[in-house]
């Protein structure tokens, strides 16, 4: 199951599809999401998480924590999605798109995907690429 929240005034769209979009991620990689909350916040919310359990004080577009046993995926996503909009303005790219990226960003990592390397940057961006030319919507 994949549940929304939000911590801030942000409304997402296309819920269902989304939901829909990932767990075709998860086949995909043959995982199965048991329960995955996606927690859209603020910068200040963030860096309080980001403090308080990694010890990073820093901006950041998401953290995850996984729960993860075996093939059965869980977690939490959070993600700032005021990071996530200035991001997609220096990059030039869409912000919808950014968001999308970032979301399964983090389903990837509890795929296993790694991005502390660049070579495991590039197979993360590989994937993020080809999970987004995936979607309906």
């Amino acid at each position: 199951m994949i549940r929304f929240f939000f911590e801030n005034k942000f409304t997402l769209k296309n819920r269902k599809a989304i939901k829909l979009w990932l767990d075709l991620v998860a086949k995909n990689e043959k995982k199965a999401i048991e329960g995955v909350n996606y927690i859209f916040c603020d910068d200040d919310y963030l860096v309080e998480k980001n403090i308080k359990y990694l010890k990073h004080n820093t901006l950041t577009d998401i953290i995850s924590f996984d729960y993860s046993d075996g093939d059965l995926l869980s977690g939490d996503v959070f993600i700032s999605t005021e990071r996530v909009a200035d991001n997609a303005g220096i990059l030039g790219v869409d912000p919808t798109n950014e968001l999308h990226r970032v979301m399964v960003h983090g389903l990837l990592h509890y795929c296993g995907y790694k991005d502390k390397t660049l070579k495991e940057k590039e197979l993360m961006r590989m994937k993020e690429d080809y999970y987004l030319s995936l979607r309906t919507f």
